[in-house]
């Protein structure tokens, strides 16, 4: 992994913010993990700064587990950085760690999500749960605007309403697009029953972050050694959404929806063309009546994916199978699966100046307006 300090003998015109000129070359010369917390580290590419955006972190509004059952501990993940979920504008303590850990990361600005933990409540306390977290994430990312934006909540399982909290998050409150799990209760976003959401927000021109929540048909293989439930379960919860998605027309009928898939997609993109054999080897398990307008590996690149996986050559396939044009930075904060995705943009010489703008900054804000 290429060191700070490696980065920035080949960086011209960097600037250091609030900084003296003491700790600055302190700052140029220590890795990123050794940093002092307290000082932004600027991301140089090209001798030339970039906004780094990172479109998977994730927070919890405290109000939101209380409207729910009043427990707030136990929704908590059992992860390292589990206690840094918890964030509000009012809490300046929390705001001032989260900004300090972006800083250490070399991140900009995070696009904030919640994943969906109300799928299954009744309409009325969905929706006061939804609206307890799109008026906290609007009221955060107004305070801090250059550091943060948001994806909204909706209560997918109740379409109507999840078509008036979309036009209300983007319109009104300024969000980004909509966070969503990779079901609703079993039920695959494929289904027609969400249709009236899916085209709101490609009328809104609204992105939908896709992010998993285990495969829970397997709960029970998953147990054991590992974490599986995550560890394979979270990769293949995002394969079979993606996989219905193109394969009942979803994406046909609507071809300008923004889709950003977390993880890399997960399996997906690793075993892609399978799924261009697949009604040809055997018809009598595709439906007739379903002709695509293309290839179903062609759907892949008007999608567009995290880059969250853990190797050079993971991220080559991934560019070879979607194009640079369709990745962007996602780190999965506060949750400490990838802690130098700065780093990581330089491993293995696999990407051009060029190319690491794309995904650093470039793609993130074309795609969500920032």
């Amino acid at each position: 992994m290429m060191k700070r300090r490696n980065l920035l003998k080949s960086a011209a015109g960097i600037m250091f913010c609030g900084c003296g000129l003491k700790h600055a070359a302190e700052a140029a010369t220590a890795t990123r993990d050794q940093a002092p917390a307290h000082h932004k580290l600027p991301v140089i590419v090209g001798g030339k700064r970039v906004r780094s955006i990172d479109v998977h972190a994730h927070c919890f509004f405290p109000a939101a587990f209380m409207a729910l059952d009043g427990k707030i501990d136990s929704h908590i993940p059992k992860t390292k950085g589990a206690h840094d979920f918890l964030l509000t504008a009012e809490d300046a303590q929390a705001m001032a760690r989260r900004m300090a850990q972006m800083d250490a990361m070399g991140i900009d600005t995070e696009v904030l999500s919640v994943n969906p933990f109300w799928y299954g409540t009744p309409r009325e306390l969905s929706q006061k749960i939804v609206r307890i977290n799109n008026e906290a994430m609007a009221a955060l990312t107004h305070a801090h605007p250059d550091r943060f934006a948001g994806f909204c909540s909706l209560s997918l399982q109740f379409p109507d309403l999840a078509v008036q909290e979309l036009e209300d998050a983007i319109k009104v409150k300024g969000l980004k697009g909509a966070a969503i799990g990779a079901h609703v209760a079993g039920l695959d976003f494929a289904d027609p029953k969400f249709d009236p959401v899916w085209a709101k927000a490609e009328a809104l021109d609204a992105a939908l972050f896709i992010h998993p929540a285990s495969t829970p048909q397997l709960n029970k293989r998953f147990q054991g050694n590992g974490w599986l439930s995550n560890v394979i379960g979270n990769p293949l919860d995002t394969s079979i959404a993606l996989e219905h998605l193109i394969f009942q027309g979803t994406l046909d009928k609507f071809p300008k929806l923004k889709v950003i898939a977390a993880h890399g997609g997960g399996y997906l993109p690793s075993y892609a063309e399978r799924m261009d054999y697949g009604c040809y080897v055997s018809p009598a398990n595709c439906d007739p009546a379903i002709r695509l307008k293309k290839q179903p590996t062609e759907y892949l690149r008007q999608m567009y994916y995290d880059v969250l996986v853990f190797s050079p050559e993971a991220l080559r396939h991934l560019i070879a199978e979607v194009g640079v044009s369709q990745l962007m930075l996602g780190t999965d904060h506060p949750i400490p699966w990838n802690e130098h995705p700065i780093d990581r943009m330089f491993e293995g010489h696999l990407l051009n100046d060029r190319q690491r703008r794309a995904i650093i900054h470039e793609n993130a804000a074309r795609v969500l307006r920032i």
